[in-house]
């Protein structure tokens, strides 16, 4: 696998980190594609899927002022766990060949670099616009989402312009989800 940080200071607020952590997933798919050719898909808020399965997964935090983005791509691996096999797959899976970590490292850093300046020059509406068009658990897909409270099912239905992930309930009513794992659901 490939798995590393990145020390990156945009020039945002900390109430945008939400949207920087769609940059940087959109980074990451855009790298994959130019890379590899997949078709990629995005999970809100910071899964890079090829179908159903985890590609890539993303995490950011906000430190004295930076941006810690921790990335982790699935490159080389031929098989997972048994518990991984439905969930997981990687770059070697998918494309039936290794891959150079290195040149997908360098492709990912500047993917990133790019995919910033987009957010530092054009703003938070820009990235969400993106992020909206590469991915399809934005609006319309029927998902399950596990909160600290409990799962909640319904469709979604959008961003918020802070790039929360909007849930409509089958009772009609929505919900704005800050965090949660989303996963597809039947029904």
């Amino acid at each position: 696998g490939l798995y590393f940080t990145m020390i990156l200071r945009p020039k945002v607020e900390m109430r945008d980190l939400p949207v920087v952590l769609q940059a940087l997933g959109l980074a990451v798919a855009d790298a994959v594609q130019m890379f590899t050719g997949l078709a990629v898909d995005l999970r809100w808020p910071n899964d890079v899927m090829v179908g159903e399965r985890k590609l890539a997964g993303i995490l950011a935090q906000w430190h004295d002022g930076a941006v810690l983005a921790g990335i982790g791509l699935n490159v080389g691996q031929a098989d997972f766990e048994p518990e991984l096999h439905a969930a997981a797959t990687s770059l070697a899976l998918e494309t039936g060949s290794v891959q150079n970590r290195d040149v997908l490292l360098r492709a990912i850093a500047a993917s990133v670099e790019t995919h910033v300046k987009v957010l530092e020059g054009s703003g938070v509406q820009a990235i969400l616009r993106l992020f909206g068009a590469a991915s399809s658990y934005v609006a319309g897909k029927r998902v399950r989402v596990e909160l600290s409270g409990g799962e909640v099912t319904g469709t979604t239905a959008g961003l918020t312009p802070e790039g929360f992930l909007i849930l409509r309930r089958d009772d009609g009513t929505e919900l704005t989800v800050t965090a949660g794992g989303v996963r597809p659901s039947e029904g």
